[in-house]
Parts: C-alpha cells; structure tokens; sequence
C-alpha cells in the first residue's frame, strides 16, 4: 500500500512538473514570438525648383551661398561666354551691311549716273529729230519723182530707228530715277529685319548669363564650383520652398486602416522634441511594382502592395525641415 502511494505521489509531481514546464514554454513563447509593432515612419519633404542656364560658360561668382534666403528676381550668379559676345558682334555687322544695302534701295541710282541717262537720252532724241528733218526733204523729193523709192524707204527706217533709239535711252533715264525695284526694296528691308532679330537672339541668350531666383525660397544646395564650366541646361543649384512642405509615408495596404483621403493623423517628429504634429492625408498612391510588392500567398494570405501618402501638416510646424522623419501615433479623424 506504501508502494502505491509512492507511486501516485510521484506521478502527481511528474504531472505538477510538466504543467509547469508547459506553463512557463508557453509564457516564453509569447514573449518571443509576439509580433512587433508596426512603425510607421515618413520624411519630411518640401517642393524645390532646379535652376539652370540656358548657354555654356564659365562661372564667374556666385552672389549666394547654401543656405541664404532669396527673393524672386534676385541674382544669384553670373556666368562668362565669351562666344556669345563674339557672336553678338557678328550679328551688329550684319546688320549694318543690311542697313547699307536697305538705303542702296531706297535711295536708288546715284546723281552722276541719273545725269549720263539724261544725256544719252537727249543725244538720242537730237538724233531723232535730224532723222526725222532728213526722211521729211526724202519725203518731198520722192513725191517729186526726183529720187527712187529705195532711198525713201532707206530714210524712213533711219528715222523710225531713230525713234526707238530716243524711247530706249528715256526708259533707261527714267529707270535711274525711280531707283531699285519695290521687290528689291521690300528685300533689303526683310534683310534689315532679320539682322535685328538675330541681334535680338543673341541679346536674350547673354541675358541668360546672369541667373535669377524664378521664386521666393532658400539656396538648398550648389551644385558647381567658381571657376567650372557648365554646359547647356546644367543644374547650377536648387531652391527649396520651406512654405509648401509635406511628409511623405511608404504603407503596405494592409496597414493604411483609417487613414483615407481627407483624414487626420497625429504624428511625432523626433527632431523636434518628438513634437506632435497633425497631419492632413493629401495623396495616396500605389508605388512601383516591382519595388513595393511583398508576396504573402505561400502563408495563405494575399500579395500586398505599398503605397505612398502624402500628408500636409494642418498648421505651420517651427523650425520643421525636409528631411526630417514623423512617427505616425493615431488617426483623430
């Protein structure tokens, strides 16, 4: 019977010894295997404007540094080019030799030339009116009977060479007077016209030597050092807009939950003493595939995608910067 009771006892503490065991496996597994919370962290960023040149060059000076708060218009650095003052040059001579044929035009033949017209004109129509004397006494001595017809005839085609000799030395006159063709005309001055605009051109193009703020900003970064040369189009610097600034969220589908178009959330900014900030939900979009998608079937569950949500704080954040990260605490609305 002692035996018996020995054995009941034991196995009592054998049972009381695994209950325990399977207690404090289960206590631990719940301490290991509890599934960490979700963080959910954005960044700060703030909308910037790249400003570039439209000619190569050299950098002469920088008229800012990273950092300096700038108005739109205000210069912030000038480039040298010399090939555009050189080609600025070529195009004022053009202009010139267009200005010189455009009063060539205008002005027509010169007065000595308009003279010899004149002259020649008036020697052919003396030799017309002796011609015309001569064919007149031929005349009369033919009606006589007194000389053959083929002398007339002979005097009659003097006289009428004579005549268009006079009409061609008066239309030559004449042409000398009026001067250049209207086409020629309107020609010289289409040449004009087009040498001013290629002055204009290069005019706007040395314009793009000295770069302005396009807007009101802070100098963010530059990108060039004085002294190097940069092409067409080249990055120079940006300027950032701490005004229009916004925190940006990478969220797996499966945790966005409330956080819907229009909604509010409440969130810490670690830079700022973990200050709290309420954010206002203004995009949510899918991201690249290719980058975001996390694959869940082989666990029974579904493929989740990511995707991005833009959120503006409600009011102005202090001292807020790009870059800066937002812990997302709760949603208010």
């Amino acid at each position: 019977m002692k035996q018996v009771n020995e054995g009941t006892r034991s196995l009592q503490v054998a049972l009381i010894g695994l209950v325990v065991v399977v207690a404090v496996l289960f206590i631990i597994g719940m301490y290991v295997y509890k599934p960490e919370p979700v963080t959910l962290q954005g960044e700060a960023e703030v909308s910037e404007v790249r400003v570039s040149g439209k000619v190569p060059g050299r950098i002469v000076k920088f008229l800012v540094e990273e950092g300096d708060p700038v108005k739109a218009g205000d210069t912030l650095v000038v480039i040298d080019s010399p090939e555009l003052t050189a080609k600025l040059e070529q195009a004022q001579a053009a202009k010139d030799a267009a200005l010189a044929q455009n009063r060539k035009a205008q002005k027509g033949a010169r007065q000595e030339m308009i003279a010899g017209a004149y002259e020649m004109w008036q020697k052919a129509e003396a030799g017309a009116d002796i011609a015309k004397k001569s064919f007149d006494r031929v005349q009369r001595l033919y009606d006589r009977g007194v000389i053959p017809a083929q002398k007339r005839d002979e005097a009659e085609a003097q006289y009428k060479a004579a005549v268009a000799t006079a009409r061609a030395a008066r239309s030559q006159y004449e042409m000398a007077v009026n001067g250049a063709e209207t086409e020629d005309k309107d020609a010289a001055r289409a040449l004009v016209n087009r040498a001013q605009g290629a002055i204009r051109e290069v005019e706007a193009y040395l314009g793009e030597t000295v770069l302005v703020a396009p807007a009101d900003g802070e100098v963010s970064e530059i990108f060039p050092q004085r002294g190097e040369l940069v092409g067409t189009g080249a990055p120079i610097l940006n300027i950032i807009d701490l005004n229009d600034i916004w925190f940006a969220f990478n969220i797996r589908e499966d945790l966005l939950g409330e956080l819907k178009m229009g909604s509010v959330f409440t969130a810490a900014v670690p830079a700022l003493n973990n200050q709290s900030v309420d954010l206002k939900v203004t995009a949510i979009k899918p991201m690249a595939s290719f980058a975001t998608w996390k694959a869940t079937k082989a666990t029974g569950q579904f493929d989740a995608k990511t995707f991005e949500v833009k959120a503006r704080p409600v009011t102005p954040v202090k001292d807020l910067r790009p870059g800066m990260s937002a812990i997302l605490q709760k949603v208010i609305r």
